[in-house]
């Protein structure tokens, strides 16, 4: 079940809707805080710079549906710990050539 859920349907003309959507693609491309009008409300989302996209289609007779989801996570990323740098005798065994000695037939 969703935390929270805000939906409007509405009719709009293609060039109405045209703008609703290039409008949403610049706020994602600048900064990734979108404010989005749903009738009385303006929701403000963050968007990090991966998101999930799902598109679907879907002809039922005469209708045509057109989905575009996207989906991101709001939990803090993990980051894992930096690795210690290597030591003198590491690096500089790593620089040498190495030579194994052959067994002897």
């Amino acid at each position: 079940m969703s935390d929270v859920e805000v939906s409007r349907t509405e009719s709009l003309t293609r060039h109405e809707a045209a703008r609703r959507l290039a409008a949403l693609a610049a706020a994602l491309s600048d900064g990734g805080e979108v404010e989005l009008a749903l009738g009385s409300s303006v929701v403000t989302l963050r968007v990090p710079d991966h998101v999930r996209c799902e598109v679907e289609v879907e002809v039922d007779g005469a209708e045509v549906e057109l989905e575009v989801e996207l989906k991101w996570s709001t939990a803090p990323a993990r980051q894992e710990e930096p690795a210690e740098p290597p030591s003198e005798a590491e690096v500089e065994a790593k620089a040498k050539p190495r030579r194994r000695a052959r067994a002897a037939g």
